[in-house]
């Protein structure tokens, strides 16, 4: 599995590295880091290989001392049932105007390029994309987001020129708590 993850990791590193023909990829004007942390349900993807059979998808953000962000992105493979993932990464903010662009580390001295497109004034819904359009996350803080808000989500990606055909929903379940 280390394999996988090394050949995934260096695959979005050599695509960040080629030139991009398209016009750059718009991003929030602000985010506010200490918001944005903490735990964000993976709803749809255009998924990496190792993504591809995930499900309760969730990517999690913690803002460390010396201003890194680590990130940890859990999820059951191939079921709800299925063995449980997880793989770290380092978030560092490259754009301290916005706080929208990042480079994401797998390992150094490698990042992958990680832009918040889109960020719902509450901090409750979030598209994250890349500038070759490869990949793309829709994510949210509840892991069930309504139909119609799913579609305007997907009309945003559409409308920054990624091939929504390839966008998959990501199976979320999760059980109810009584209080």
């Amino acid at each position: 599995m280390r394999r996988v993850f090394l050949l995934l990791s260096l695959s979005l590193v050599m695509a960040g590295c080629q030139s991009i023909s398209q016009p750059p990829l718009p991003t929030v004007e602000r985010l506010e880091l200490s918001r944005f942390m903490g735990d964000w349900y993976v709803i749809a993807a255009i998924p990496t290989y190792v993504e591809r059979r995930a499900h309760n998808a969730v990517e999690s953000y913690r803002l460390a001392d010396n201003g890194a962000i680590e990130t940890t992105f859990s999820f059951r493979d191939g079921g709800f049932n299925g063995k449980l993932k997880r793989y770290h990464s380092t978030g560092y903010v490259e754009d301290t105007t916005s706080n929208a662009v990042w480079g994401v580390q797998f390992f150094w001295p490698f990042k992958a390029d990680y832009r918040v497109m889109y960020l719902a004034p509450d901090y409750s819904v979030t598209i994250i994309g890349r500038l070759r359009r490869d990949y793309v996350w829709i994510m949210a803080r509840d892991p069930n987001l309504g139909d119609s808000e799913y579609q305007r989500l997907v009309s945003l990606i559409a409308g920054a020129g990624y091939d929504i055909r390839k966008l998959q929903k990501v199976p979320q379940r999760w059980q109810q708590t009584s209080s």
